[in-house]
């Protein structure tokens, strides 16, 4: 229930952070937390996607290894490249163009898997490229943002490779380590690792919101037209790259979902490890997470309703079907 109705539930725990002083109440929990507390969650948002990612479908990774590579190298070259060009024809200032380009660069997120199998198409590859993004994430992330952010910003390289690798590969490596070889963890991971991994999310963009109110109210349509040009680009990358390299239709429906969501917990991390918690780099981050969730929970919506060929689709997991309820 938590997962279907993610975009509900990231709408009221945002309202409630972001209200919350209207509640006259003396304690703000969610600035009581802190920035201190996204990276904490941040490791369980991504260990908890470790635990649920099915062993076989892992496993098959190596099996389609150019297909997945492929479409991750569409993600990677696409997303910063939409990120960069919108920067150049708006020219926000550096800090808010730097937000847009952590949003084109992070990898995508655990959400287009639970989309991609609403929307009839190839949840297996779909996994596949969730995975194959985040693990070489530290590599290619750090790289994009240093050719894409401007001169004018402070950028430590290596303290995205160090967030990145200890706080997003890690915890996703040995979430998957003790699922696959421990069936008592499995089991645990099973019931409980997608609502911590859920409530993680949502409680790290409630922090970010709360600790950002001043920056979201006051975030410019001109802010909103760029973000959502990058989700639109995305999509359109996503499903023309997928159609260029003659995947089936079910495989460029989770390509389409995986290059146009990206993993805000990751991005608001990022953000906050780079420039502050407090940064105008952050807005953009918390900013995309409502958007790509919203447009894609309608994309996947109507390609529910348009089948794809029987020969395209693949049998649903049990782990992908269980993420659904």
């Amino acid at each position: 229930m938590l997962q279907r109705y993610i975009l509900f539930w990231l709408v009221a725990s945002s309202g409630v952070a972001f209200f919350w002083p209207e509640f006259g109440l003396s304690i703000d929990p969610f600035h009581t937390a802190g920035g201190s507390a996204i990276n904490v969650l941040i490791v369980l948002t991504m260990f908890g996607v470790g635990a649920l990612l099915p062993i076989g479908e892992v496993d098959q990774i190596l099996q389609r290894w150019p297909t997945v590579l492929t479409g991750t190298c569409i993600q990677y070259l696409s997303m910063p490249l939409l990120a960069w060009s919108i920067v150049q024809f708006m020219q926000p200032d550096p800090q808010t163009a730097t937000g847009i380009l952590i949003v084109g660069c992070v990898p995508g997120a655990m959400a287009s898997n639970v989309l991609t199998l609403a929307a009839r198409g190839n949840v297996s590859y779909s996994v596949g490229l969730t995975t194959s993004a985040t693990l070489l994430s530290p590599v290619v992330v750090p790289i994009a943002l240093w050719l894409t952010i401007d001169d004018q910003v402070n950028y430590d390289g290596w303290a995205a490779v160090r967030l990145l690798l200890l706080q997003v590969v890690l915890p996703v490596i040995i979430g998957h380590l003790l699922s696959r070889f421990l069936e008592g963890f499995r089991q645990l991971a099973d019931v409980a690792a997608g609502t911590m991994a859920n409530l993680s999310i949502l409680a790290i963009i409630a922090i970010a919101v709360a600790l950002n109110r001043g920056g979201v109210t006051q975030a410019s349509g001109g802010l909103l037209l760029a973000l959502a040009a990058v989700n639109a680009g995305g999509y359109l990358a996503g499903y023309f790259g997928g159609a260029s390299i003659r995947l089936p239709e079910s495989m460029r429906r989770a390509l389409t979902l995986e290059v146009g969501m990206q993993n805000a917990g990751a991005g608001i991390a990022l953000a906050k490890q780079l420039f502050g918690a407090d940064s105008p780099a952050v807005i953009p981050c918390i900013l995309y997470t409502f958007g790509c969730m919203l447009t894609g929970t309608v994309l996947a919506t109507i390609w529910q309703w348009t089948t794809t060929a029987p020969s395209e689709t693949e049998p649903e997991s049990a782990a992908a079907q269980e993420s659904s309820r």
